[in-house]
C-alpha cells in the first residue's frame, strides 16, 4: 500500500495564508490579547506565562551530529549530540504541526549590530507574544532592508508541539535543537521565551570565532571620550548594576562580539531580570517596561494591573523584554572602538578575593576561562555554607566550541589593544558569609571608576601570596586597609585556611581542561 507524503516545506509553510509576516509591535500586541495569549498591565507592557517552564531547560538541548561540525564542538552535557535522522523526521513533524495552525506569525531580523557581520535570521512562531518578543530581542531591518533580508539561519518555535521522547529521541517533550548544516534552530514544548535569544547566541559563538570574532557573554559601555567598557560576571556579581553607569552610554547588557574593527552588540534589545525591581535601584529597566514590552511570570494586581515585582509565586526568574530604545543613554547603532577596560566581576562569598586586582594576560585569560562566583547559604537546599560556582568564559551553557579557542582569542585582542583587565570581588570582606559583611556598593564604584580612568594602570600594587594577584595599595575613596583580604580579617589564620580552601576549588575546577591550557594555569592560576 502507497502511504501519503505528508511533508511539508519551510518555503511552503510561509505562504499559507495564515501567515502573518513581520507585524508591527501594536498590530502584535493586539493579536496576543485577541487570542488571549496574555493581558495588558497599566505601564502598556504585555505580562505572560510560560507554564511549567520558567527558564531554560539544558537537559534538552541539542546539536545535530553532522560531518561538518563534528570535529569542531566540545561535545559532552551542554552540547548533547543528536542524529540527522532523527532530527528531519521531527523537523518534518514540527511544520506539518505548525501548517495546522490558525495563525503564525514571523520576524526577519538580525543578531550583530555591526553590518560587516550581522547574521540575517528568521523567526516563526506559533505564538504571537513570542513573535512580539523576538521583535524586542533581535535586531529590527529598515524598509530597504527588509525588502532584500536573505536569512541565513532561522528559529522555528512550536511550544504547542510535545516530543515524544521513545520515538524521537529526545529527553522529554521539550526540545531545543541546533542544525548547523541546515541553519535551523527547532524548538518545541516549552513556551520559555528565552530559548530563542540564547539558542541564537550559541550559534553565535560557533560562527564568530569562523570570521576571527571573539564572542562574549558580557555588558558594555562606552565614556565620552570613546574609551570602551566590558563588563563580565554572573548573576548576582552587579553586572547590570555596574555597568548601567549615568556618565557612560549603553552599547549592549547581554551580547556582544570583538572584532579587527571593535565591539558590537549581538542583539536589539534587553531580557532583564525583574526580581524586586524598583524605580530607586534601577530606573533604566523600570522605566523601560512600557507599551510593547514583554512581561514574563511577573504577578500583575486583578484590578489596578500594576505588576508586583517583589511577587515571586510563579518564580524567581521574572523577567522583561524591551528595545535598547527604550534605555536613555544608549549608543546606536549599537557599535563602538576596542575595549580600553575589561572587568571580571565575582561575588566571592568565601570573602578571600581582593575586591579589586590587576590582572597580567595569563591571568585574565584564567579567570575568564574559570568564570568563578559562589553561591550562599540558604540560597538552595543542603547549601549551608559558600559554594564556588564555575561557568567557563562567563557562559558555559551557550559555547558549542572548546574553552581554549574563546581564551585564546581574548589573550590575542588583550595583547594586540593593550587592554587593561581587573578582577573585581563584589562579594564579602572581613570573613565569609555569615561572618563578614558584603563590600559596600561605594566602595565598588570608586575602584570600578578608577579602573575605567586609568588611575590603575600604573598604580603601586602588591602581590597576593595565594592567588598571585595584584592588589593596588590605594584607590580614591576606598580604605587602603579594605583592599587586603587578609587585613580585613580579625582571624589570621581563618582567613588563611578559607583563602586556600577557595585556591583549591580553582585549581580542580581547572583540570577538566583538557586543551593544552598548562602555560595558563602555570601562569594564571593561585600559587599555592
Amino acid at each position: 500500500m502507497n502511504t501519503v507524503d505528508k511533508s511539508i516545506k519551510l518555503a511552503e509553510l510561509l505562504q499559507l495564508e495564515a501567515v502573518q509576516h513581520n507585524l508591527s509591535v501594536p498590530r502584535l500586541v493586539e493579536k496576543v490579547l485577541e487570542r488571549q495569549e496574555g493581558t495588558l498591565t497599566a505601564t502598556g507592557a504585555v505580562q505572560v506565562h510560560t507554564g511549567k517552564y520558567t527558564g531554560r531547560s539544558p537537559q534538552d538541548k541539542f546539536i545535530v551530529d553532522e560531518e561538518s561540525v563534528t570535529s569542531k564542538i566540545d561535545w559532552g552535557n551542554v552540547n548533547q549530540p543528536f542524529s540527522a535522522e532523527l532530527f528531519d523526521s521531527l523537523y518534518n513533524k514540527v511544520l506539518r504541526y505548525l501548517s495546522e495552525q490558525d495563525e503564525l506569525f514571523t520576524f526577519n531580523g538580525f543578531a550583530g549590530a555591526d553590518a560587516r557581520y550581522r547574521l540575517p535570521i528568521l523567526v516563526v512562531n506559533e505564538y504571537a507574544w513570542h513573535n512580539l518578543f523576538a521583535k524586542q530581542l533581535f535586531i529590527r531591518p529598515t524598509e530597504e532592508e527588509l525588502a532584500e533580508h536573505d536569512p541565513q539561519f532561522t528559529i522555528i518555535s512550536a511550544p504547542g508541539f510535545k516530543a515524544d521522547p521513545a520515538v524521537d529521541g529526545t529527553h522529554s517533550e521539550t526540545f531545543i535543537i541546533v542544525s548547523f548544516e541546515r541553519k535551523v534552530i527547532l524548538i518545541g514544548g516549552t513556551e520559555y521565551a528565552g530559548e530563542m535569544k540564547k539558542s541564537i547566541f550559541s550559534i553565535m559563538n560557533y560562527l564568530l570565532p569562523e570570521q576571527n570574532i571573539l564572542p562574549m557573554h558580557c555588558s558594555a559601555n562606552v565614556g565620552t571620550e570613546g574609551d570602551v567598557a566590558l563588563f563580565f560576571g554572573l548573576s548576582g556579581t552587579g553586572k547590570t548594576t555596574l555597568s548601567a553607569d549615568p556618565k557612560r552610554r549603553l552599547i549592549g547588557d547581554d551580547e556582544h562580539g570583538w572584532s579587527s574593527s571593535g565591539v558590537f552588540n549581538i542583539e536589539g534589545g534587553c531580557y532583564a531580570k525583574c526580581v524586586n525591581l524598583s524605580e530607586e535601584k534601577e530606573p533604566q529597566i523600570y522605566n523601560a517596561i512600557r507599551f510593547g514590552a514583554v512581561l514574563e511570570n511577573v504577578v500583575v494586581n486583578e484590578d489596578s494591573r500594576l505588576p508586583d515585582y517583589d511577587d515571586v509565586s510563579l518564580t524567581e526568574n521574572t523577567r522583561a523584554a524591551y528595545p535598547l530604545q527604550a534605555i536613555d543613554n544608549i549608543v546606536d547603532p549599537s557599535v563602538a572602538g576596542h575595549p580600553t577596560t575589561i572587568i571580571f566581576l565575582t561575588a566571592d562569598a568565601f570573602g578571600v578575593l581582593p575586591p579589586i586586582s590587576r590582572l597580567t594576560k595569563e591571568q585574565a585569560m584564567y579567570h575568564f576561562l574559570s568564570g568563578y562566583t559562589s553561591k550562599l547559604a540558604g540560597t538552595e537546599r543542603g547549601i549551608t555554607s559558600p559554594v564556588a560556582t564555575f561557568s567557563t568564559c562567563f557562559g558555559s551553557p551557550f559555547l558549542p566550541r572548546r574553552a581554549g579557542e574563546y581564551a585564546k582569542m581574548l589573550g590575542e585582542m588583550i595583547d594586540q589593544h593593550n587592554v587593561s583587565v581587573y578582577l573585581v570581588n563584589t562579594g564579602w570582606t572581613g570573613g565569609e558569609y555569615g561572618v563578614g559583611q558584603r563590600m559596600k556598593l561605594q566602595y565598588t564604584r570608586s575602584m570600578v571608576q578608577a579602573a575605567l580612568e586609568g588611575e590603575l594602570r600604573n598604580a603601586e600594587t602588591v602581590q597576593d601570596q595565594i592567588f598571585g594577584l595584584q592588589v593596588p595599595t590605594h584607590v580614591p575613596g576606598v580604605p587602603d586597609e579594605v583592599l587586603q583580604p587578609a587585613k580585613a580579617w580579625k582571624d589570621p589564620q581563618a582567613y588563611e585556611v578559607k583563602a586556600q580552601e577557595l585556591a583549591m576549588k580553582f585549581k580542580d575546577n581547572f583540570k577538566h581542561f583538557s586543551e593544552g591550557l598548562d602555560a595558563i594555569k602555570n601562569a594564571g592560576g593561585p600559587l599555592i
